[in-house]
């Protein structure tokens, strides 16, 4: 099993940064795939970014060019540097991860951290 803390979430103004941080830990595991996907209230959860083993990213249309996924492998962390934040980002983002553990590979999610970008 692996679990998921999430954090950097909060209120911030249209234009300005955050950094998320999420951090996997638990028994012996290997990590496939890290990111971050979010849900706005009464919309679909969307994927934001996603990074896998060997560094390889993938990003929403919406946030290429002001979104940054990276990971600390070393400490099994994943990292989402927001940047030009805008109010259509406002939304509830998760953090995601696919690992192996006891035999299985699955899928995990983070509890969750609000982003608000509001003037």
């Amino acid at each position: 099993q692996v679990q998921l803390v999430e954090s950097g979430g909060g209120l911030v103004q249209p234009g300005k940064s955050l950094r998320l941080s999420c951090a996997a830990s638990g028994s012996r595991f290997s990590i496939n795939v890290m990111g971050w996907y979010r849900q706005a209230p009464g919309k679909q959860r969307e994927l934001v970014a996603v990074i896998d083993r060997g560094g390889f990213t993938n990003y929403a249309d919406s946030v290429k060019g002001r979104f940054t996924i990276s990971t600390d492998n070393t400490k099994n962390t994943v990292y989402l540097q927001m940047n030009s934040l805008k109010p259509e980002d406002t939304a509830v983002y998760y953090c995601y991860c696919n690992a192996r553990a006891a035999y299985t590979t699955s899928e995990y999610w983070g509890q969750g951290t609000q982003v608000t970008v509001s003037s």
